[in-house]
């Protein structure tokens, strides 16, 4: 397989089923950013102290690669068979939720991200997470986006926060308040 093709030397791409739209197409906008986040995934899933974890953020991975498949296909002319999102991959991720939170310590106040590499890494992921939920919230507007995308997304996010916290417990971080400076009246 060449790497090169240059077919999109003049600032386009095909869609799965063909189309050629701009690069700079919401639809290529929402994949690019999921490729983009499962590359912070691979990072997340190579710090020292998400060995344990590591088979969950490959599945995650996985995952992400569904999505991307399906944001890549034209809604209206692709015949090809993508990867199925199911229900239970959400419900994996509320199961991995659950479990890493019950080793918390209960939320009092906000947290800013950082604190260890590893931490911040992992609150990098979930902040491209969220930009990916985004551009495909805003990209179906237009046109087709199935629903359990959106919702991945969204739920990724939040695993994506409560495994930043409990990584800073597993590597005995302590978490950074955010204080809000307020002036006096």
């Amino acid at each position: 397989m060449k790497i090169y093709t240059k077919t999109g030397d003049k600032g386009t791409t095909a869609l799965l089923g063909g189309t050629r739209v701009p690069k700079s197409h919401d639809r290529i906008e929402a994949y690019g950013t999921v490729d983009e986040l499962n590359s912070y995934i691979g990072l997340v899933g190579d710090q020292e102290v998400n060995g344990s974890r590591k088979a969950i953020l490959r599945e995650i991975q996985d995952r992400l690669f569904t999505i991307g498949s399906s944001l890549a296909s034209d809604p209206e002319k692709s015949k090809v068979k993508i990867p199925d999102l199911l229900e239970s991959d959400i419900t994996m991720l509320e199961e991995q939720i659950d479990l890493m939170n019950e080793d918390l310590p209960e939320m009092r106040f906000f947290i800013l991200p950082g604190g260890h590499t590893a931490v911040s890494a992992c609150h990098i992921a979930r902040c491209v997470c969220r930009r990916a939920e985004r551009l495909a919230i805003n990209l179906g507007q237009n046109e087709f986006v199935a629903e359990l995308v959106i919702k991945y997304l969204n739920r990724l996010s939040d695993y994506l926060f409560v495994l930043s916290r409990k990584m800073a417990q597993d590597l005995n971080v302590e978490e950074i308040p955010w204080r809000p400076r307020m002036q006096n009246p």
